[in-house]
């Protein structure tokens, strides 16, 4: 095994932002912008991009810490195998001094830039994913993504939180479609990378389920999503591009699950198209949500 010092001195700049998750870190940073410029009142532009700042370095911290404690199990998977960890580019201690550092920096800085409030949700955001998804859901229950989903849930919730030093019933629904989001978003991965997370011993619904299961899930948890959606348009917190938007997209998220629910199966549920419709899914989920709150920033300034 090479040594730490060796570890650190084959790193690269590009293996640091690598721990930092920065596919996942856009779609957070995102929904948390649009949280903000929907949010009543105003934040100076340079305590605004500071405190979208902190959202960002407090994901990536988030991730970085949940490669460190994963290791073990991304070094079995083939999809994680050369992470910086595991691919022995980045030493654990350093990873974990890395992440930590940036999370409580994070916090400080949003506590400073703008309100304790919004400092508290960061702070929480990153607990919930670090503590209660990474270290106790992930590995002992197929519910995983399920409870654990909240942690990518608070970003809007923090954006509105960094204005207005407070809550409100948008927010809170803007909170409860990504989580709802997120399970079948994240089960539609499940569905062709179940060999990996079987391999790692990771319980993620299809593994546990099966691939039948998984996909009538996904197929209850859309229907779910679509009404909770146009609920801001219903209680006239948003006007009528945000809720056509939200009515189109839906309509196109729900022809991608039927077309996973109607993919052909052999006897142990295993899909026979090389799981082409779970892909194609999991996708456009990325693309749903992005759209969802772009129209919701577009809807707000029209008005």
């Amino acid at each position: 095994m090479p040594s730490q010092s060796s570890l650190i001195g084959s790193s690269s700049a590009a293996d640091w932002l690598a721990l930092l998750k920065p596919r996942v870190m856009t779609l957070v940073v995102f929904t948390g912008w649009m949280g903000m410029l929907v949010a009543p009142g105003h934040l100076n532009p340079v305590l605004a991009f500071t405190a979208v700042l902190c959202i960002a370095v407090a994901a990536g911290a988030s991730g970085a810490i949940n490669m460190w404690y994963d290791r073990d199990i991304d070094a079995v998977m083939r999809r994680t195998v050369n992470r910086p960890i595991p691919g022995g580019r980045i030493a654990p201690g350093e990873a974990l001094g890395f992440g930590v550092a940036l999370a409580i920096g994070s916090v400080i800085i949003m506590g400073l830039a703008t309100n304790v409030f919004a400092a508290l949700a960061l702070a929480g955001s990153i607990g919930f994913y670090v503590f209660i998804y990474t270290m106790w859901l992930k590995r002992r229950t197929p519910q995983n993504i399920v409870i654990g989903g909240a942690a990518g849930a608070f970003p809007p919730l923090i954006g509105w939180a960094a204005v207005t030093g407070g809550l409100d019933v948008m927010p809170v629904l803007l909170f409860a479609i990504v989580f709802i989001w997120t399970p079948p978003h994240f089960w539609s991965l499940a569905l062709f990378a179940h060999s990996d997370y079987a391999r790692a011993g990771v319980p993620m619904l299809p593994v546990v389920k099966g691939a039948r299961e998984t996909r009538r899930q996904i197929v209850l948890y859309t229907l779910l999503l679509l009404p909770l959606t146009v609920q801001p348009w219903v209680l006239h917190l948003t006007g009528m591009i945000y809720g056509l938007t939200a009515v189109v997209l839906g309509a196109g998220f729900l022809v991608h699950v039927i077309r996973v629910a109607r993919d052909r199966q052999d006897a142990a549920g295993v899909s026979l198209t090389n799981d082409a419709p779970a892909r194609a899914a999991f996708k456009f989920s990325i693309l749903y949500l992005f759209l969802l709150f772009a129209a919701l920033a577009v809807d707000h300034f029209a008005r």
